[in-house]
């Protein structure tokens, strides 16, 4: 399965507890999309969930905390104070955990907003960020923009394709991929939060090598 802790940018330790993470700059929230349980921890449906754990080894927390329908965890990357979650809604209905989280956390807004998720329109490997955009036929995302009444925050796209088994756990074969793109996921959320969304576009959106 994929392996943890592997993540290659230069991402600051936070001390766990929220009392250590306070930020003049706000909070940045980033949610991983998936489905609670078990039997959907290692499949294609839940690249979002394992990128925002990649993300929390490398930043020593735990994503435990349960809140607004969701697993959370909150660190520091760079200057940046950050709650991590992983919605508990199933995929259909994560906008509720969004919203909720949005609100509670009355200084982040959508503009601090960065939802990781994968995506059938890319190859395994392969990742890309936007700004802003519609939901592609992508349930979790759909419940999102209908939940906040905007398209426009920041999402990164995780390839999957051409598996059409994604509540099924991935091959063997696949592993190596997965855990490369977990790895650019999480050094794609540094970059953005320490050099800007344009400098991270730059970087990550590049056509994925092929598999071989």
């Amino acid at each position: 399965m994929p392996k943890e802790g592997r993540v290659s940018s230069p991402v600051q330790i936070a001390e766990a507890g929220e009392s250590q993470v306070e930020n003049e700059d706000g909070i940045n929230l980033i949610v991983g999309l998936g489905n609670p349980g078990i039997e959907y921890q290692f499949t294609p449906h839940n690249l979002g969930f394992l990128a925002v754990d990649r993300i929390a080894d490398a930043l020593k927390v735990r994503v435990e905390r349960r809140q607004c329908k969701a697993l959370t965890a909150q660190a520091r990357l760079g200057t940046k104070r950050v709650v991590l979650a992983k919605p508990e809604t199933f995929m259909n209905l994560s906008g509720i955990a969004v919203r909720e989280l949005l609100e509670k956390y009355g200084r982040c807004s959508e503009a601090d907003l960065i939802v990781i998720y994968d995506e059938l329109d890319l190859p395994l490997g392969a990742i890309r960020i936007r700004e802003r955009g519609s939901s592609a036929g992508h349930n979790g995302m759909e419940s999102i923009i209908g939940a906040l009444g905007t398209q426009e925050f920041l999402r990164i796209r995780l390839g999957i394709a051409p598996e059409k088994r994604i509540l099924k756990p991935f091959r063997k074969t696949q592993l190596k991929r997965v855990d490369e793109v977990l790895d650019k996921a999480a050094e794609a959320v540094h970059v953005i939060l320490t050099e800007g969304r344009a400098a991270a576009m730059n970087r990550f959106n590049r056509k994925a090598e092929p598999e071989d």
